[in-house]
Formats: C-alpha cells, structure tokens, sequence
C-alpha cells in the first residue's frame, strides 16, 4: 500500500525547520555580539583604568616637583654677601646662600676683580666646558673700550644689545647683552661704567637666568 504525504505537512515541518535555524542563527549572532560587546567594555575599563592612573602618577610627580622647586628656592635665602675692596669700589655681590664663590680682588690678575659663583662647589676655572651661575668682574678697561668691543661683536646677528640700569643704581645707565659671544658663549651680561673701569655681570646659559634677574641684579651695588 503508498502512503501518500500531505503537502501541507511538508511545508509546516520545512517552515518549523526554517524558524529553528534563524532562531539559532540569531542566538549565535546575538551570543557574538554580547561577547564582542563586554570584551570592549572590559578594554574600555582596563584602558581607561590605565588612562586615570598615569593621569595621577603624573599629578603627583608634578606636585612633587613644584614642592622641590618651592623647597630649593627657600633654601637659597637668605642670600649671602661677598663685598669687595673699597679700593676697588667696594662691589657688593648678594648669591644664594646654597652657591659657592672664589673671587679673585688682588688686583694682580686680568681684572682688579674677578669672581665665578656657582651652586655646590665652584666648578674648574680652567675646564672650558664649566658652566658658571655668575661671573662679576672689573676690569682694568674703559666702558667706551669695552662697549666698542660688543658692538662689533653684535654685527654678527647673535648678540642683543640694550640700556640698563641696576636697581640700586639707577642713575648709573650702561647695557644689558643677550645671545651669544665671539667664543661662542651664550650669556646674559649687564656692562656698566665704574669712574674710568667697567664692570661685568654675568649668567651663561639659561639655567640660573632667574637667580640673575631676581636676587643677583636686583642687590648688586657698588661705590660710584
């Protein structure tokens, strides 16, 4: 005897068998994108973790460094005094009291003065790689001598030249040098005159340039 299969019986396995795979189909999908989805937002979590941390660590290095450079800077008060000869104008030179300085005032050298301050310990004189916070020096040399030096030097392009007057000096005008020197030394000097001498001060580099402007210059005096 055939059994005859009915159509319409078919045609409803084939569309159960059609709905079990889609089902399947959006279960997997629907499983794949839950898995992408918490691995991103796990990423998300260890990155932003890592993000928020570095963050702080470097908050904390930057507040640590402003409280260093605040501690260094009340450690260099209050300043210390070298005062020269008066027979040589009685130059008066106030440093931070964490710099070390060796002054020459004998007279017997290039310049009746000659001085080379530096923090710590004052590095060699004769080493041309020495790097000194401030050099003040009077020399045995007109202001008009040594201005006409400058100025040809200031041809060059590498060397600003204006008027300056210090603090405690203000009648006393002579100039203020910025860049670099024929020896090719970059510095910050003020050249004044002194009765028929000159005197130098000086900063190389920029690394001590506001000790220069903020303790140096604002107490240096001499005896017109």
């Amino acid at each position: 005897m055939i059994k005859r299969i009915n159509p319409n019986q078919n045609g409803a396995i084939s569309g159960v068998m059609i709905s079990f795979t889609m089902a399947v189909v959006l279960l997997v999908v629907a499983l794949g994108f839950g898995g992408w989805a918490f691995s991103s937002r796990q990423d998300y979590k260890n990155h932003a973790d890592i993000k928020i941390s570095a963050a702080q660590e470097a908050a904390t290095a930057k507040e640590r460094a402003a409280k260093e450079a605040e501690f260094a800077e009340r450690a260099k008060q209050p300043l210390d005094t070298y005062t020269g000869p008066e027979a040589y104008g009685s130059l008066v030179v106030k440093y931070p009291k964490t710099w070390s300085g060796y002054v020459d005032d004998t007279g017997h050298g290039d310049a009746f003065v000659d001085g080379y301050f530096a923090p710590g310990v004052v590095p060699s004189l004769t080493d041309n790689a020495s790097v000194f916070a401030l050099r003040v020096r009077l020399l045995n040399q007109s202001y008009t001598d040594v201005l006409e030096t400058f100025t040809a030097q200031q041809q060059s392009g590498k060397l600003a030249i204006s008027a300056y007057a210090l603090p405690k000096l203000p009648n006393i005008v002579g100039i203020q040098l910025t860049g670099q020197l024929a020896d090719e030394t970059n510095v910050t000097m003020v050249v004044l005159p002194f009765r028929s001498q000159t005197v130098e001060i000086s900063t190389e580099g920029s690394q001590y340039l506001n000790d220069f402007k903020n303790n140096i210059l604002p107490n240096f005096g001499f005896s017109p």
